[in-house]
C-alpha cells in the first residue's frame, strides 16, 4: 500500500534515489538531504575490496562533504531498507529520522524512523 508524503522535499529525495537506481541499473539507489538541504544521491558498491549499500555510500558522501546532520532519506528498493544503512543514517543524524523506503516506480511504501 503506497504511503503519502506530504512533504515536497521528501518527494524529491524518493525521485532522486528511483532516478539514481534506474540511472545506474541497481537493484538500489538512495539519496539523503542534510541539514542544509543539500542532497547526496548514491548507488551500491560492490568491488572485491569494498562493498557498500546505496544508502550507505550516499550517507557516507555526505559526511565527506561535510554534513552536520540529515534531515531525511529515501532508497528505491524492492526489499527492506538495509540495516547497514539505518545504521549509517543514525549514526550520522541521531535518532527520529524518517527513512523513505520507495519502489522503482517511486511510489513510497513505508516511512521508517531512526
Amino acid at each position: 500500500m503506497p504511503v503519502e508524503l506530504n512533504n515536497p522535499e521528501d518527494a524529491k529525495i524518493v525521485t532522486l534515489a528511483k532516478a539514481t537506481r534506474l540511472r545506474t541499473g541497481s537493484e538500489h539507489g538512495a539519496a539523503v538531504r542534510d541539514l542544509d538541504g543539500r542532497t547526496y544521491t548514491a548507488a551500491p558498491v560492490d568491488l572485491p575490496s569494498l562493498r557498500l549499500s546505496a544508502l550507505q555510500l550516499a550517507v557516507a558522501m555526505a559526511v565527506s562533504s561535510g554534513a552536520a546532520g540529515l534531515e531525511a532519506a529515501a532508497v528505491s528498493t524492492d526489499g527492506p531498507v538495509d540495516d547497514a544503512g539505518m545504521q549509517a543514517v543514525r549514526d550520522l543524524a541521531g535518532s527520529g529520522v524518517d527513512v523513505i523506503a520507495a519502489d522503482a516506480r517511486g511510489a513510497a511504501t513505508s516511512v521508517q524512523q531512526t
